[in-house]
């Protein structure tokens, strides 16, 4: 990836405290069920539905923390919206691993991003077994709500109550432990389609197809050379599109219980990024199989949208120009933004005939959790969203939201700070809308002032006239990671 020219220094004072921001990776231990009865501004009536969320509710047990929030356990948040009123309720996925570390009181399995269980590496050593989180996100699809952790099965749960039922294997599709990732894309024309990473010496990508029923109709594996690091990947009509991040990664620490698995995995700064086309089945591209294209080194955790015109495909992401590891001995609440390297928004052009790739940076401010209107995934958009620091010139703490026009080249800022950070964004259309940006971008906002959270409801036209409803929750929520919104109603 190309390196920004050095800009003149500018002096400014910065959007937050890190003692704010800090506050908002306190763990939310109890369970809650009520309606919201504090908002600023009204619901609009038209907002009918369910926002689903999950991410990292428990940060500790029994004060012992975790040593990264991505090995916190799983919680889901659900916030619903009906006759102008909404109801939240929130519970911990109850996995194998969270009801036996409630029952002990104590930390029992190793995390994948630095987490160990007490006694030192002796107590680590040769133990293999990584708790099923089940963290990342969560989704509502023919007629199932499965919260979502990239290493393994999902866990089906139940959406009125959020009882945690078990895992889902889809008839037997999935075998047990089989991953299903966290990052599946839903293809307008009504199916949802998902990954898989085994990674090794070569790794096997294992892509899904789901028809609206919740039945996978479609799995086929395919081999490519080396270890890949891989959280999300795009698709458009033709291929699922995966970037293989330049990284190497040495079992023998873990191994040894010296470090985790995530703290094994190295950048390679000098080798190149590949970007993976694998020709989604039915396509006309499948008789030509699998093409690999190489660009400039970076590293990408998420995407935002990709599509084709003619011999050619887009793709727009969020690229940092390396991986920030995680020490052994280092506290991620100490995180110095300063210092590391903000992911950006950069387009890639990808010339299938000729077997090039061009980019370019697109805007140069820090951002993170891109989402778009959920009718052009996989096809030409023109506008997104992101969470996004709240200055235009340095890394920061997401404390913004942004819409960026493509076509204009147009930006919109509604602002949380100086005491306000942002989690992801959810673009909701409004009912019988015609207009892309026709609808409303719902956040979760850690309120570090009064130390809770609260629902920002914005006009996705209008980001100017502020936050048409700002619903105040009675507690924080910890920083989360992914969800969704699904017209149906669950109470």
């Amino acid at each position: 990836m190309q390196t920004l020219e050095n800009q003149p220094n500018q002096i400014s004072p910065k959007s937050y405290t890190l003692e704010d921001w800090q506050k908002g990776y306190e763990s939310l231990k109890q369970e809650n069920d009520y309606w919201i009865d504090e908002i600023e501004g009204e619901i609009p009536l038209e907002l009918e539905g369910t926002l689903f969320r999950n991410g990292p509710g428990l940060l500790d047990i029994d004060g012992q923390r975790f040593h990264h929030p991505f090995d916190g356990d799983g919680m889901i948040s659900r916030i619903t919206f009906t006759n102008g009123r909404a109801h939240f309720r929130n519970r911990f996925v109850e996995t194998e691993g969270y009801l036996a570390e409630k029952k002990a009181g104590k930390i029992l399995y190793r995390g994948v991003f630095g987490t160990q269980k007490p006694g030192g590496w002796l107590a680590n050593a040769f133990n293999f077994k990584i708790k099923h989180i089940a963290n990342t996100n969560v989704i509502y699809w023919g007629g199932k709500l499965l919260a979502l952790w990239e290493a393994a099965e999902p866990y089906l749960l139940n959406p009125h109550t959020l009882e945690t039922l078990g895992n889902e294997y889809f008839n037997g599709v999935l075998s047990t432990g089989e991953a299903f990732s966290a990052h599946p894309r839903i293809d307008p024309n009504g199916k949802l389609v998902n990954f898989a990473i085994k990674p090794g010496l070569s790794t096997t990508i294992t892509i899904f197809e789901l028809n609206t029923n919740g039945e996978i109709i479609s799995k086929q594996n395919y081999s490519v050379p080396g270890f890949c690091f891989i959280h999300d990947f795009v698709i458009t009509e033709n291929y699922c599109i995966f970037f293989q991040n330049p990284v190497s990664f040495n079992p023998i620490p873990f191994a040894l219980g010296i470090a985790s698995a995530g703290q094994c995995i190295k950048v390679q700064k000098n080798q190149p990024t590949k970007i993976i086309l694998i020709p989604r089945t039915n396509s006309h591209a499948y008789k030509d199989g699998v093409k690999v294209l190489e660009t400039k080194a970076g590293f990408i955790f998420h995407h935002v949208n990709a599509f084709e015109i003619g011999n050619e495909i887009i793709i727009d992401s969020i690229c940092y120009e390396s991986l920030t590891e995680v020490e052994p001995n280092s506290d991620y609440r100490q995180t110095n933004f300063e210092a590391n390297a903000p992911g950006q928004i950069w387009r890639f052009n990808l010339n299938l005939q000729e077997n090039q790739v061009q980019n370019k940076l697109i805007d140069n401010r820090a951002c993170e959790f891109p989402t778009i209107h959920p009718n052009n995934v996989g096809k030409p958009y023109r506008y997104l969203y992101t969470a996004s620091a709240h200055q235009a010139t340095e890394n920061a703490p997401l404390q913004a939201i942004l819409k960026l026009d493509l076509e204009s080249g147009k930006q919109e800022i509604w602002s949380a700070a100086p005491r306000g950070f942002t989690g992801e964004p959810i673009f909701i259309p409004r009912p019988n809308s015609q207009s892309e940006d026709d609808g409303w971008v719902i956040a979760l906002v850690y309120d570090a002032e009064h130390h809770r959270s609260d629902v920002i409801i914005l006009d996705a036209q209008n980001f100017q006239k502020g936050a048409v409803a700002k619903l105040h929750l009675k507690h924080h929520i910890p920083y989360g990671l992914h969800g969704s919104f699904t017209p149906e109603i669950f109470l």
